[in-house]
């Protein structure tokens, strides 16, 4: 649906986006993360022709930026970070003038506009002044303008930005609702969004693609080798950790032992191993045989904020860490 090829944008001794390319299939969602910056919100406006690329090119649902733009523009449904909305149109009135817009008339038009307040849960206020909604619902109407004239791509740049959480909740169940019928991009530097909402993951940073996968196989490619979760308990009482440590360091085939977390009769380590070694059984033996009870032994995954620090080999940006830590915006 769509395909991207060495696409670049330059903006004088700036290179904002550097020969990405990328391919994203009919009815998917894939989120394009990285942090404020990266490149993310230029490569949006190259590929709905707001933007024309320095280098490279992209088609969209068959289409050529460069020499079909206004063929691709009919075929996508575009949300900036800021919805374009008119604050003193009422909302049907809105809808209706971004249809004709898009080509529709007569009953198209009008059932569009019911479909896309249906399906957007504005019915309730379709005639209520833009302006005076909050921005939750000022989202919604910009998800609306953006399905009005059934796009097969869905380019969402950011649509959870400043959304409490019960809105973020809301927005990304609507998103998720339009999976199959709709191609979508989601822009954003939010982690849960992605993992919450999103098949596939493209990771950018400093305007080049470091990561195209799904979350779990990028969590699989990020180890260099298996790591597990132990929980152990004191079968007499308290814990030593420290032993408990040293133990499980002197297991064939680890190489890190991390105490993750301490409770009144148990504790919780993550083991790394070699790559190829399987370490389950002989951590529970080890456990076992020195008398301690085996709580739990499970695989670890890595959160999407230690898989950006491993492929772009700095820092998190704060909004990373910020929302990985709280779950919202």
């Amino acid at each position: 649906m769509i395909t991207v090829k060495g696409l670049t944008k330059r903006y004088a001794h700036n290179t904002a986006v550097n020969d990405i390319s990328f391919e994203v299939q009919k009815g998917q969602i894939v989120g394009f993360l990285g942090p404020n910056g990266a490149g993310k919100t230029t490569t949006m406006r190259m590929l709905t022709c707001f933007l024309t690329p320095s280098a490279g090119t992209a088609t969209v649902a068959g289409f050529d930026i460069l020499e079909e733009p206004f063929e691709v523009k009919k075929r996508i449904g575009y949300l900036p970070e800021t919805p374009p909305v008119y604050p003193e149109m009422r909302i049907a009135e809105y809808l209706t003038f971004v249809g004709r817009l898009k080509g529709l008339t007569g009953t198209d038009l009008r059932s569009r506009v019911d479909y896309s307040c249906e399906r957007c849960a504005i019915a309730d206020v379709r005639d209520k002044i833009i302006g005076k909604l909050s921005k939750g619902y000022r989202q919604r109407v910009g998800l609306a303008q953006a399905i009005i004239h059934n796009p097969d791509v869905l380019i969402l740049d950011e649509p959870t930005a400043g959304l409490d959480p019960k809105q973020i909740n809301e927005t990304r169940d609507l998103i998720k609702s339009l999976a199959g019928d709709h191609t979508i991009i989601l822009s954003t530097h939010i982690l849960p969004e992605v993992s919450q909402t999103c098949e596939q993951v493209i990771i950018i940073n400093r305007g080049k693609v470091v990561a195209t996968d799904s979350v779990s196989n990028l969590q699989g490619r990020a180890r260099s080798g298996e790591s597990v979760l132990l929980e152990i308990g004191g079968r007499n009482g308290g814990i030593d950790p420290v032993a408990v440590q040293r133990k499980l360091e002197q297991v064939s085939g680890v190489t890190r032992v991390v105490f993750k977390e301490d409770g009144q009769r148990r504790a919780v380590f993550e083991v790394e191993g070699q790559k190829g070694r399987s370490l389950r059984g002989d951590l529970a033996r080890a456990v076992v045989e020195s008398g301690w009870d085996l709580n739990e032994l499970r695989a670890a995954s890595m959160s999407l904020e230690e898989i950006f620090l491993q492929l772009t080999g700095e820092e998190a940006p704060a909004e990373l860490a910020e929302v990985a830590a709280g779950g919202q915006d």
